[in-house]
């Protein structure tokens, strides 16, 4: 037996509202759990119905309350000290605007200072005893939006979002004007041979990049974009592919003194929280380059 705790990172609260239904399907269609996530659950003894420890073959009734346990994890990665810039948090993730220059996660030749490890010393100072579950990635030098789970639940949640494609657009200025002001790039994407870059090849996997103007200034344009896929370097691909590089992406031709990383920033969000499944809306204010960058340029 236990008491209702309150909901916390690890505590989640379910009341059931319909007249009969098998826990498993509750739990699917009330929060979407996987059957992977529910096996481990049961497994674990981790989910209670009014208080009371039971297995996935009972029924829940109007008026039940089914807790979730979510375990105590230790931390993977060293925790360090950083300064972060929360833009959202709730009881399952933290989204955090990423400034550019810095490692999200860590390897085997910059296993320290990460943003990983930053977000470790973040969980432990609020007592949040749980792994950096990295929802998103980008790559060192790009900034904007990374989503970060707090626990095993708000994972799954999450990456289901994306994997079934999540509204996401991201601001970059390219070299030169571009002629049409909204178009879409639709053109595959592999690895160079024996090379460091990716490229547009016909043995390529499907690559689309939808973009639309914001600005055209003297020989440069501010550009949104939304990735339909979600390929390695697909932006900065399919941009020097049709001769309209990053600015600053010294690996895809937009080499630049102006800036010292590709002009690259990921801004907006849009997705349901995982818990209650309400709708959210972020936007990521543009780091102090690139807002140097567009002044210089125009």
């Amino acid at each position: 037996m236990m008491s209702i705790p309150k909901e916390s990172e690890s505590i989640i609260n379910l009341l059931v509202e319909e007249e009969k239904i098998k826990l498993k399907d509750f739990l699917k269609e009330k929060v979407e759990i996987s059957s992977r996530l529910f096996k481990k659950l049961i497994k674990q003894n981790n989910i209670y119905i009014n208080d009371s420890l039971l297995g996935d073959i009972y029924y829940v009734t109007s008026g039940d309350v089914v807790t979730i346990v979510l375990e105590d994890e230790k931390a993977v990665y060293e925790p360090q000290k950083m300064d972060l810039d929360v833009i959202y948090e709730d009881l399952d993730i933290l989204v955090i605007n990423k400034k550019p220059r810095i490692l999200v996660h860590p390897t085997k030749n910059h296993p320290n200072n990460t943003l990983t490890n930053g977000i470790q010393y973040y969980f432990q100072s609020k007592s949040i005893n749980k792994k950096v579950r990295l929802v998103n990635r980008l790559d060192r030098d790009t900034s904007g939006i990374l989503v970060v789970a707090k626990n095993s639940y708000g994972h799954q949640q999450m990456a289901k979002q994306f994997t079934e494609g999540i509204e996401k657009k991201y601001i970059a200025v390219v070299k030169g004007i571009l002629r049409k002001d909204h178009g879409i790039i639709d053109l595959p994407i592999g690895k160079e041979k024996d090379g460091v870059k990716n490229i547009v090849i016909d043995t390529g996997k499907e690559s689309i990049t939808e973009y639309k103007v914001i600005e055209k200034l003297k020989n440069s344009t501010i550009v949104e974009l939304k990735i339909i896929t979600g390929r390695t370097h697909q932006i900065r691909v399919h941009l020097s592919h049709i001769n309209h590089p990053i600015i600053g992406d010294i690996l895809y031709g937009g080499d630049s003194e102006l800036i010292d990383r590709q002009a690259l920033h990921s801004y907006y969000l849009k997705f349901k929280t995982p818990r209650k499944h309400e709708e959210i809306k972020l936007v990521a204010e543009l780091p102090k380059d690139m807002k140097e960058l567009i002044n210089n340029l125009k």
